[in-house]
């Protein structure tokens, strides 16, 4: 055999052995990523700059990967995925959470005590809790001669026709908060009569998300809106000309809890810790920017306490959403 042809089969098997020596690093790699917990959230920056502060603070800095995703989007891979969701810890809407599980049986019960002050499933438990009102701003009210509403159905009157912002339940879950007070109050068929006359009144200013009214209206775009209370509180308390009304409809509020999805392994045992820490941890940044008690021992400010808190008659699920959100479609 010649000595080139030696030389190149050496340098085959060398090549063979860094080739394998490459994957065998590249999978490790990967197996060590995969240890790391997966959370899905869709939290807004307040709400992951909590969670990921306590978790840091924890021992937990590099051992997680957070993805923040839309609530439709997340909602749409909690329905279709199931527990073969990528997450393996997740942050949701609640109704979310109920109709996944339904469907899935996919979430573990929680191995902690949470001290929550009303009951949940045993699988998940409320991270924060936004509550619908109406706001105003004050000086545009003066510039219009508008008096002051005391309900959502008041936002229907003729003086209000291009004056009121609300968010879109297509889009929003804010939105659905005002749906449900609509349809608590004046049952379907009025109901719709009312959300018809809002929605013409509202023209451009329905908004896709549910922080859009509060803008318009501190910006001086609209007279009025319908969206978390908390930002109008926080509106005022800043001195803006905002004002904030606890619709005679009722406040309706909607949680987002935190699960952890049973992928049975070293890393859903992780997440459990992990869900715990952010749980015992994270409320007390929570509660300053989502003021509403959840857990024993939690205070609020009175301002921050709704005047006429209501829940819906029935379970708040994806199914019920779907319903609400073809109501509103046919009401315009």
């Amino acid at each position: 055999m010649s000595k080139s042809k030696t030389f190149k089969g050496l340098l085959l098997t060398l090549l063979a052995i860094s080739l394998v020596f490459a994957l065998v690093g590249c999978s490790s790699s990967k197996a060590e990523e995969s240890k790391k917990v997966v959370i899905y959230t869709n939290g807004d920056e307040e709400a992951v700059a909590a969670m990921e502060t306590a978790l840091k603070n924890a021992g937990y800095d590099g051992k997680y990967v957070l993805q923040s995703l839309g609530t439709s989007e997340l909602g749409g891979k909690l329905m279709a995925e199931g527990s073969d969701i990528e997450a393996d810890l997740i942050t949701m809407s609640s109704y979310f959470i109920d109709s996944s599980q339904s469907k899935y049986h996919m979430y573990k019960d929680l191995s902690f005590t949470t001290n929550a002050m009303d009951s949940y499933p045993s699988y998940y438990t409320p991270i924060l809790a936004n509550t619908g009102s109406i706001f105003v701003n004050t000086e545009v009210l003066k510039q219009k001669g508008l008096e002051k509403p005391t309900s959502i159905k008041d936002l229907t009157k003729p003086e209000y026709k291009g004056l009121v912002s609300i968010p879109n339940i297509m889009d929003s879950s804010t939105g659905w908060l005002l749906v449900q007070a609509v349809i608590t109050q004046y049952g379907e068929e009025e109901g719709k009569q009312v959300l018809h006359d809002l929605i013409a009144n509202v023209g451009p200013h329905l908004e896709s998300s549910g922080s859009g009214p509060i803008k318009k209206v501190e910006a001086g775009e609209v007279a009025a809106g319908f969206g978390l209370r908390h930002q109008a509180v926080k509106a005022k308390a800043s001195g803006a000309p905002i004002d904030y009304v606890d619709p005679s409809e009722g406040n309706f509020s909607l949680t987002e809890s935190i699960a952890v999805v049973d992928k049975k392994n070293a890393t859903t045992d992780l997440a459990m810790k992990m869900a715990e820490t952010i749980i015992k941890d994270a409320r007390k940044d929570l509660i300053t920017n989502y003021p509403v008690a959840l857990y024993q021992g939690e205070t609020v400010e009175d301002i921050n306490k709704p005047a006429k808190s209501m829940k819906f008659a029935k379970p708040l699920t994806v199914e019920l959403l779907e319903e609400h959100q073809k109501f509103f479609k046919d009401a315009k």
